[in-house]
């Protein structure tokens, strides 16, 4: 209600400000007056074609309608007028996942790290966009560049970082290069780095199986974790499949 009168007052002097009628018609929008809403959007944006905040409110409006296509569009005509506006190119990159666009995607993700590369968030980003876009050489590559900015790891950072090794050793194995992801998880196990313990014998041993010819490893390792947890079904099944008394 303050943001409608802050609005309306606004209009009141200008009436065909389009920025204010389309922060009137979101407004309108999340009290479920959507009619209303796309009536003042629309006149917004006839008063102020070139204006991305009007073109952004269309957008929202759409992705609240799940028109999630018609919302891309919107973004990208904002971006036109704001190219280097993080708040649109995320919302962007956000639809563009949901459409299952990895390369879309991937050039959003890209905009985003150029803006800001000393946020860590847009490194992984970028490389998991480029892993869903199945350029696995490319993501790994991406993280082992995050990687090198790193001068000195903060203690507040450990868990993350940790959580980065495993997902780059998930990526190589994707990629089928299972012998350098063994590597980088034994690497990652020698120096400390990884604080899921468990997360790394699981994929550890995953990994052994899925290389052929390293069953008995495998099979020990998967004994092994039967071991700390008898009542995992899960450790269980991978232990016979790795004996070979059930199909892998």
């Amino acid at each position: 209600k303050k943001g409608l009168k802050a609005a309306e007052a606004i209009l009141k002097k200008v009436p065909e400000h389009g920025e204010t009628l389309a922060m009137k018609g979101l407004t309108l929008n999340c009290m479920e007056k959507k009619e209303e809403a796309y009536e003042l959007v629309r006149r917004g944006l006839k008063a102020n074609l070139r204006s991305h905040v009007c073109w952004h409110v269309y957008g929202l409006l759409y992705r609240s309608d799940r028109d999630y296509n018609e919302a891309i569009k919107c973004y990208i005509n904002a971006l036109r007028m704001e190219k280097d506006n993080v708040q649109i190119l995320r919302d962007l990159a956000l639809l563009q996942v949901q459409m299952r666009d990895t390369s879309g995607f991937v050039d959003t993700r890209q905009k985003l790290l150029q803006l800001k590369p000393s946020n860590r968030n847009n490194w992984i980003a970028f490389a998991i966009a480029h892993h869903l876009n199945k350029s696995y050489d490319v993501a790994v590559s991406v993280i082992e560049a995050y990687e090198g900015t790193i001068e000195e790891l903060q203690d507040s950072e450990a868990y993350e970082h940790s959580e980065m090794l495993l997902y780059k050793a998930t990526i190589l194995a994707e990629a089928g290069k299972l012998a350098e992801a063994l590597r980088v998880l034994g690497a990652a196990e020698e120096s400390d780095q990884v604080k899921d313990k468990l997360g790394l014998r699981e994929q550890r041993a995953e990994l052994l199986f899925q290389m052929g010819g390293r069953e008995e490893e495998a099979a020990q390792a998967w004994r092994d974790l039967v071991g700390t947890n008898p009542d995992n079904t899960r450790y269980h099944e991978a232990q016979q499949r790795a004996v070979g008394l059930v199909a892998g």
